[in-house]
């Protein structure tokens, strides 16, 4: 597979470790909130990435953390933790704000058709590996001890900024006026890997350490889940661009000065979803969840699609009347799908050209729109209804956009709704003294027209009107009716 890498700024193969299996990680959410549809945005764009990976048979381990504890809204020590702002919000526990919240990002997920990562892992279940991590950094003298937190040594790293090639003297302290300098730190870019002195006294997550009683610094928490599950070497690293610096950047920093090796050599990033105003957020206009979005009306499978329509790696402007477009264009693909015949071979041909296309399609760097033009492409096909039915499942296989799923229950719920309706005209038709007469021609004008013996299916239809009856043909069969 062709995937840019953002760590070389350049489309390449996905090399891995082992033959035809991927080591995946991607960044999971801090569970204080709901997910909003920006940062949904990247969770779709990673599972299209893995539901490739596997549709050119590989097997892939996708492991995901859950930030449930010590994720603080600047990484200078300043601004509240995420989950204690959550649980101060709604006057529950950090862990109940962390179950909450966790299980709900789970059901959005399930909503848009993304799938649940082999391994989900919360920060707090770690502690013991963070710590483990953290001694290790501080004898390998990477790490160093101030005002009562373990800070990483960046310093200490030739390609500190090997994923964004911006220099130190570049680094801002912060942008907002309540962003301190931390003076325990020795450089401008050292992170903190464990707080025991914090100005947030009401922590309410704390554990025992060598250090004394503190809880983890954000960073440390994906470094160990992915060491821990996956070993000292990852394939693939996943995330929003929001991500590259600092937490990425820390990652990289303190994964492989612990490990003495390169810990990841590919770094799959998302672009931002932005609206109308700029970057979407939790805290800007109206808060946009896959549930506000239903509740408005529209199919969550109708903003994959929206998503899909663009590369991940360009900005995407949301609007709800570009939702709008998305959604009529979604529904008119179901609607034609759904006029499929599934009648005929499938050929083998047709087949082979698509599921080519598919493959120089999305393994070019993740093209899905291009994948949703095979889609149309496909309907326009003069091939069997089978073929068509084959090729635009290989294609979901990818897009998962539930296509068949949703074109059988549309055919399902046309023909029960003409069942009903047959039923029920049989039965005003019961008493009728010509009823078994005029049956017995509308079975011998489809007997005609299956012989394509079209002047007699005419015929009978004529006969038929002059004495007052009206044909209406279906794709479920023929009724008629008295004028």
């Amino acid at each position: 597979m062709k995937l840019y890498n953002t760590k070389t700024k350049q489309v390449e193969t996905l090399v891995t470790h082992t033959p035809h299996h991927v080591e995946m990680y991607t960044c999971g959410p801090t569970v204080y909130h709901y997910a909003h549809i920006g940062n949904l945005r990247t969770y779709m764009m990673e599972d299209v990435l893995e539901r490739y990976l596997i549709f050119e048979g590989n097997t892939v381990n996708r492991v995901m953390n859950i930030t449930d504890v010590g994720h603080l809204t600047s990484d200078a020590d300043t601004g509240e933790d995420k989950m204690l702002k959550g649980a101060k919000r709604e006057h529950k526990t950090v862990m109940e704000i962390a179950a909450f919240y966790r299980d709900a990002f789970f059901e959005d997920c399930r909503k848009l058709n993304i799938k649940k990562p082999d391994t989900v892992v919360p920060a707090t279940s770690c502690i013991d590996d963070f710590i483990r991590t953290i001694e290790g950094l501080l004898e390998k003298g990477f790490a160093y001890i101030a005002g009562g937190n373990i800070y990483f040594d960046t310093s200490k790293i030739k390609e500190y900024y090997t994923l964004t090639s911006h220099a130190a003297e570049d680094l801002k302290v912060g942008v907002r006026d309540d962003v301190s300098e931390d003076g325990n730190k020795r450089n401008k870019s050292d992170f903190v890997l464990w707080f025991t002195k914090s100005k947030f006294d009401d922590q309410e997550l704390k554990w025992d350490s060598p250090w004394g009683v503190g809880y983890p610094g954000w960073h440390i928490e994906c470094s160990c889940i992915s060491m821990v599950h996956q070993g000292e070497y990852l394939d693939l690293h996943c995330g929003g661009v929001d991500n590259i610096f600092p937490h990425h950047t820390n990652e990289i920093a303190q994964s492989e000065a612990f490990l003495g090796h390169e810990w990841c050599g590919h770094w799959f990033h998302v672009h931002h979803l932005n609206d109308e105003s700029g970057k979407m957020s939790k805290s800007k206009g109206e808060f946009l969840t896959v549930s506000l979005l239903e509740s408005k009306g529209y199919d969550p499978l109708a903003y994959r699609y929206f998503c899909l329509e663009s590369h991940y790696r360009k900005p995407l402007t949301f609007s709800f009347e570009g939702l709008d477009n998305a959604a009529k264009a979604y529904n008119k693909l179901i609607n034609r799908i759904a006029a499929i015949e599934p009648e005929g071979a499938c050929d083998a041909a047709v087949f082979s050209r698509y599921y080519n296309d598919v493959r120089t399609a999305v393994g070019n760097d993740l093209n899905t729109a291009m994948a949703i033009t095979l889609l149309y492409n496909i309907l326009k096909e003069k091939t069997s209804g089978n073929t068509k039915r084959a090729v635009i499942d290989i294609i979901d296989q990818v897009l998962a956009l539930s296509l068949l799923k949703k074109a059988d229950a549309k055919r399902k719920e046309a023909a029960d709704a003409a069942r009903a309706k047959a039923e029920a005209e049989a039965a005003l038709h019961r008493d009728d003294p010509e009823a078994e007469a005029i049956e017995a021609l509308i079975r011998e004008r489809a007997e005609a027209k299956k012989a394509k013996n079209y002047a007699r299916a005419d015929e009978i239809r004529a006969e038929l009107l002059a004495r007052g009856i009206v044909l209406t043909d279906t794709a479920q069969g023929t009724t008629w009716a008295r004028q």
